[in-house]
């Protein structure tokens, strides 16, 4: 169906849209019967119960109509047989006695035989029970006669004889041949015609017998069905509302049994969507001594025991931040006596002797060092007490990128590196916290520069549909699979034995990623071992405004799957574009040049924040 409609639209092309329409107008009706099938297991259970019952109710009800339908036909058939062989017996009979008495002379010529005959045979016939007809046969020369009742003269028609009379169609021709030709009686199933044209199923028995004159003749008994056909219909009738009753019954019966079952695990949802949300005191209510009380006896016990492992944990971790907070605090005054004296010492190393020179300078960095790890700790404090608090203003965020690159300058001509920037032509304006912002810029470009192997560092800045993102992309030793969620965690180190020549933390990018949750934002990190890495800071436009993408992809262009993907589709295109990103080297090798200008399109990132496992839709502007 989808190939068809894709067909059609690529060849109607203005007849797509009014498919599509007619196809939500169909399918609108549905959607509320779909979405209460799909969440309410009550009603698929009863709904299924009620089809499984009218199946087997229809079934049963087509094996007891057939039943009855046998019945009424064996018995029907055993007494139409009896009738009919008596009828034949007593016309023989009549006809070998008045035989005789018309040769002794006792009788006259029998002109008025075969009325006398069929009045007497249907006048055991009751109520319309059957009906006699007496025909000639097509081997006798002589035909049986007959007596018109208008002008009283002899013919030659089929005599019938009835209340409501009956019509010779009622015996089919094949009938009449095998009767003709045979011996004994012959029967059939067939339509019974009335002489007022209407007709009723019946059965038809006939055999050849032989007149007062020896000629042959045929006589037939026609039963109907009027009698059966009543019964049957009433037993439909009565099958037919007992099903109903019966699948009615089951229905209500399933929907009750369903709803002992279901409305404790309703409330188990309920209650546990209650204990996710943070209200820790719900139970459920428990009578009984079933098997859905020993759930609910279970599933309070669970609760008791989280809420008192939550609570152990939620003290334990007030008294870690609390313990954190005051050390942090009670250090700051040690150590400020101890800058003030290191300070000193420092200014008088040109005095002392170069060992002790030396140790003045280890002790100043040290303490820098130092204070910067007690500057973290506060602020983590911070963010796990909730204290964070955001200032934001309209900044361009090419200013505080320029800021960061300044800063870091020193550090990448140390590692013999470049700092790129791309996208700042235009301004990018959003509203952030600029000291905050600065603080996660400023560390993600000195670990680029840091972990990239003298190679350059790339800052790309983009904006599109509300949201503002920074990507920082080095071409270092790259990250492992697994490490993109990892490197956010705090005091983790990618190679614990690698050396931190800026004399980092280890918290710097756990407050980052505090710092861009604070505005409403992400922070996001890719790698590939050998193949550096990048980390893109996401931030609304518009502070409170929800992100719904980010107009810079999280994996970059030149990555090596994106390389082999475009060598494999298209070797021509790919070999012009891997021609502009010329290879790295280290001291001061040529800047990555990028991919051309295109227009934006939407693309699907796999990675979204840290463990949450999400997906987000991107708007990649290459």
């Amino acid at each position: 169906m989808a190939r068809l409609l894709r067909q059609g639209g690529a060849a109607g092309g203005p007849m797509q849209p009014l498919i599509r329409m007619v196809l939500r107008w169909v399918r609108r009706p549905l959607q509320p019967a779909v979405l209460l099938w799909r969440r309410n297991i009550q009603v698929r259970v009863v709904a299924t119960t009620l089809l499984m019952s009218m199946g087997v109710v229809l079934l049963l009800g087509v094996v007891v109509i057939g039943q009855v339908r046998n019945g009424l036909l064996e018995g029907k058939l055993a007494a139409a047989k009896s009738q009919a062989q008596g009828g034949f017996a007593n016309a023989e009979e009549r006809a070998e006695r008045e035989s005789r008495d018309q040769a002794t002379g006792r009788q006259a010529a029998p002109e008025d035989w075969p009325d006398r005959l069929v009045e007497s045979l249907n006048s055991g016939s009751g109520s319309g029970i059957f009906q006699v007809i007496a025909m000639p046969s097509e081997r006798s020369g002589v035909p049986v006669l007959g007596r018109d009742g208008d002008q009283g003269a002899l013919v030659t028609a089929p005599i019938v004889f009835g209340r409501e009379g009956a019509d010779a169609r009622s015996v089919p021709e094949d009938l009449r041949e095998r009767v003709d030709n045979g011996e004994g009686m012959f029967q059939t199933y067939t339509q019974i015609v009335q002489g007022n044209g209407e007709s009723e199923p019946g059965l038809v028995i006939g055999q050849r017998l032989k007149d007062v004159n020896g000629s042959p003749y045929q006589l037939y008994y026609l039963f109907p069905f009027t009698e059966e056909e009543k019964t049957l219909s009433l037993v439909k009738g009565t099958l037919a509302t007992a099903g109903v009753f019966v699948v009615v019954l089951l229905g209500a019966i399933a929907w009750l049994v369903v709803r002992q079952v279901v409305t404790p695990v309703r409330m188990a949802a309920g209650i546990a969507e209650r204990l996710a949300a943070g209200r820790l005191q719900e139970r459920m209510k428990v009578t009984g001594e079933d098997d859905i009380a020993r759930l609910g006896s279970s599933f309070n016990k669970m609760a008791q025991n989280l809420q008192s492992k939550i609570q152990q944990l939620e003290e334990l971790s007030r008294m870690q931040r609390r313990f954190v907070s005051d050390v942090s605090h009670e250090l700051r005054t040690p150590l400020t006596t101890v800058r003030m004296a290191a300070d000193v010492i420092h200014e008088g190393r040109e005095q002392f002797d170069p060992v002790t020179a030396r140790s003045a300078e280890l002790l100043l960095g040290q303490l820098d060092r130092f204070e910067s790890l007690l500057s973290d700790l506060l602020e983590i404090s911070r963010f796990d007490a909730g204290a964070a608090a955001l200032e934001a203003e309209p900044i361009d965020v090419r200013e505080v990128v320029r800021r960061v690159v300044d800063g870091a300058e020193p550090l990448a001509e140390r590692k013999g590196s470049r700092i790129v920037v791309r996208g700042a032509e235009q301004p990018v304006i959003v509203e952030a916290d600029a000291r905050r912002m600065e603080r996660v810029l400023r560390n993600l470009v000195v670990n680029a520069v840091e972990h990239g192997e003298g190679r350059d560092v790339v800052v790309r800045l983009g904006v599109a549909h509300g949201a503002v993102a920074v990507a920082v992309r080095d071409y270092g030793v790259g990250l492992k699979p697994g490490e993109a969620t990892r490197v956010f965690n705090r005091f983790w180190r990618a190679d614990p034995a690698r050396a931190r020549t800026t004399g980092g933390t280890g918290l710097g990018l756990s407050i980052a990623v505090e710092d861009a949750r604070l505005h409403g934002g992400w922070l996001q990190a890719w790698g590939e071992p050998g193949g550096g890495s990048q980390f893109r800071l996401t931030l609304p436009r518009t502070a409170g405004e929800p992100l719904r993408g980010s107009p810079i992809p999280l994996e970059p262009e030149d990555s090596r799957a994106h390389r082999a993907a475009l060598r494999e589709s298209e070797p021509a295109q790919a070999g012009g574009l891997l021609s502009a990103v010329p290879a790295q080297q280290r001291g001061g090798g040529p800047v990555v040049t990028g991919l051309p200008v295109g227009a934006a399109h939407p693309t699907v990132d796999p990675t979204a924040l840290p463990g949450t496992g999400t997906r987000v839709t991107e708007w990649e502007k290459q």
